[in-house]
């Protein structure tokens, strides 16, 4: 190593002594950018929560000060020495001048090299409050259109609060929104690997910045398609102006067996009768489909499925809740579905919730969430679609939020308390006059404070959340809105525009970002109210065109050219397979004509519904509920009791059906007709007729029934 040390002297001057250059790098603006950037102070390296060999630095450089002292005065100070700046650990690791287990990072005469070295012969100054800030960063091109193959290269400016503007592309972080589409290099180059939309996210210094990446499909569709292409309302304005960039022609319309039978499961999560489709589809007047929509707003139905969709975001469950209070906080969710109470009203009322858990349903929040800090993580999840979690031990690593964010949310429930008040499940939520939460880095309280907000006197005599709730609620949130609508529409569409739905952070764009705005505003116009949303949304002809791919959308899966297919969720299956069997699924200490998803609890025991997916209502989080297929699904549903019987079942509809004895065409009908909310084609009447007149009917019947309830048609709303 002698000769790697004498080379290193030779350059870096006589003696090993550097001569200062006229200004010294700073370590904030300078130094740490360099070490996120290679990787040192990240989770796998030196950033780890126990650091790595001995030497920890923050995640990612959000704590200037102790990193500081960790480089210049731990390890006998020789990771920067200042006596002979060339015997740096500093330099001489990253280098690969001295073995280093992270491998060599940069060459002796890169330009990161050059920084960090001049930074030492100037005495390694440490960070000082008179240090610029930055204040943002642009990245340029902010929106580009290539082609499959292209490569393209962005800048990225970083702008401080002294006025200064530099060039920072070198030592950016960057990172894909969608590696299927473009793949993101090291220095800001990205490489088009196939057609659709896509983003680079670029990081530096805990700010963000997001350029936009349109790759058109090779189809050559003719702009008639998409000038004379039906149009609702501003959904199917802003979807068409999407396909037209990506050059995806949208699919026709579905057919009116199609609409009722989506519409239904997508709005009420129940399957229309054999009736109700005759007479839907017999009809004949113009706003036919209207006045269904409107109808399915009207049924029970619709208060059963949107108060349990809400149940799952809120956790609802005997899990967590004696079971006074998991039906307090149900009847209250339920009752501001059924009055259609508007979505800030219901967060407002829920967030500054106190009294008994048992006579005010929103207080069992607090009682699912009994730490300020997890009330703060819970509601930021819940209302924001957000994760602020990383942010409680660090600065965020893909999102602006930092320590100090962390625990100023925090500091907002410090002084929620709760109390037995006697009996099974009742307690009180009330408010104490003081309480707060020391920020560990500090050991001082962090002043209360929304995320971007400005922080509250914390001496003041106020209930903290009141204020946090008129910012959460506010029409400018720019969450807000878009986290609601953007849940709202992934139930009618199976894919949101921010997918998943749970994260919505900056480096994870829309597939759409103007018409995510402009559902956000929609839905803020006309006061949050969610069925005003639900209606645009069932009224446009985006909602409407048929799930059928042609040869030049088939690719698509993010821009709705057409309707996704997707598979029924677990509560809904269920109950559709009692729905058209005429055979109700029984739960323990509930009613025995209750459905699935009438049950306000999710902690009961159903193996069908476990198999199939049903959140436990742990987390908030859509990723509890599993809609991925499995050989256990497949079995039960072929060998299991759950259909088996219901098709055995004496006192079935199938039972009632052979009782009239009906003609085979006519059984057939109605079989399909409950099932499939359509009649069968002439091959599809000819094949089971055949069935039905040469075999036992009841057999061939339960077989034809069986069918229909098995198959990729009924299992998959499309």
């Amino acid at each position: 190593m002698k000769r790697s040390f004498s080379l290193l002297a030779m350059m870096l001057g006589i003696g090993g002594l550097l001569a200062a250059p006229a200004a010294a790098p700073s370590f904030r603006n300078d130094v740490q950018p360099i070490l996120t950037k290679y990787g040192c102070n990240s989770g796998a390296c030196h950033g780890a929560a126990a650091g790595k060999n001995g030497f920890k630095l923050s995640l990612r450089g959000f704590d200037d000060e102790t990193d500081y002292l960790a480089l210049t005065r731990q390890a006998a100070a020789r990771r920067v020495n200042l006596a002979e700046p060339g015997r740096s650990l500093m330099l001489l690791k990253p280098t690969a001048l001295l073995p280093h287990k992270g491998g060599k990072r940069f060459e002796v005469d890169s330009r990161e090299f050059r920084i960090l070295a001049d930074w030492i012969a100037n005495g390694a100054p440490g960070p000082s409050e008179k240090d610029a800030r930055i204040q943002r960063i642009e990245i340029q091109p902010p929106a580009v259109t290539l082609k499959n193959g292209d490569a393209h290269q962005f800048k990225v400016t970083a702008h401080f609060s002294d006025g200064r503007s530099e060039d920072v592309t070198r030592w950016t972080k960057y990172t894909s929104a969608d590696e299927t589409v473009a793949q993101a290099g090291d220095t800001g180059q990205i490489t088009v690997v196939n057609h659709g939309g896509g983003a680079l996210a670029a990081w530096y210094m805990s700010r963000l910045a997001i350029a936009t990446i349109t790759v058109p499909y090779p189809n050559t569709v003719a702009p008639e398609i998409y000038t004379r292409a039906p149009r609702r309302n501003f959904i199917d304005d802003l979807v068409l102006g999407k396909l037209r960039e990506l050059n995806l022609p949208p699919s026709a319309r579905c057919t009116d067996a199609e609409f009722i039978r989506r519409a239904f499961l997508d709005t009420v999560g129940v399957l229309p009768t054999a009736d109700e489709t005759r007479a839907f589809t017999a009809s004949a007047a113009p706003d036919k489909r209207d006045q269904l929509i409107e109808s399915l707003f009207a049924r029970p139905e619709f208060v059963d499925y949107w108060t349990y969709k809400w149940s799952d975001l809120f956790l609802v469950s005997t899990a967590r809740l004696k079971k006074p209070a998991m039906w307090s906080f149900y009847g209250w969710l339920r009752n501001h579905v059924a009055s259609n109470t508007r979505w800030d009203v219901l967060a407002r009322q829920m967030i500054t919730a106190q009294g008994s858990t048992l006579d005010n349903g929103s207080a069992n929040f607090f009682v699912l969430h009994d730490d300020p800090k997890k009330v703060a993580e819970n509601t930021v999840a819940s209302f924001l679609a957000m994760s602020i979690n990383c942010a409680q031990c660090h600065n965020h690593p893909m999102e602006q939020w930092t320590n100090n964010d962390y625990y100023g949310m925090a500091s907002l429930f410090a002084r929620v308390r709760r109390k037995d008040a006697g009996g099974e499940g009742h307690e009180i939520v009330f408010l104490e006059t003081q309480g707060e939460i020391p920020q560990p880095l500090t050991g001082r309280p962090q002043p209360p404070r929304p995320l971007d907000a400005p922080a509250l006197d914390p001496a003041a005599a106020l209930d903290r959340r009141q204020p946090f709730a008129d910012w959460l609620t506010h029409p400018d949130n720019p969450w807000f809105a878009r986290a609601v609508a953007n849940r709202v529409w992934a139930n009618f569409f199976a894919e949101g525009l921010v997918e998943s739905v749970d994260d919505m952070r900056r480096t994870n764009p829309a597939s759409n970002e103007k018409l995510l705005a402009a559902v956000a505003a929609h839905l803020t116009k006309n006061h949050y109210d969610l069925r005003e949303l639900m209606r645009a949304i069932l009224q446009s002809e985006t909602y409407q065109r048929s799930s059928i791919a042609t040869p030049q959308n088939v690719a698509d899966r993010r821009f709705y050219s057409r309707y996704y297919p997707r598979r029924l969720m677990a509560e809904v299956m269920l109950d559709t397979l009692s729905q058209v069997t005429g055979v109700p699924t029984e739960f323990k200490d509930y009613p025995k004509t209750w459905r699935a998803v009438q049950l306000p609890d999710a902690n009961v025991e159903s193996y069908f519904l476990s198999s199939f997916g049903r959140p436990k209502r742990e987390t908030t989080c859509t990723c509890e509920r599993v809609d991925d297929p499995s050989v256990g699904q497949m079995l039960h549903m072929a060998n299991g009791k759950t259909l088996n019987d219901k098709l055995a079942a004496k006192d079935s509809n199938l039972s009632r059906l052979l009782a009239k004895k009906l003609p085979t065409a006519r059984l057939v009908e109605e079989l399909y007709l409950s099932a499939l909310s359509r009649p069968p084609t002439a091959a599809e009447l000819t094949a089971a007729a055949q069935s039905l007149d040469a075999r036992d009917p009841r057999e061939a019947a339960e077989d034809l029934l069986f069918a229909l309830l098995t198959s990729k048609e009924f299992l998959f709303n499309h």
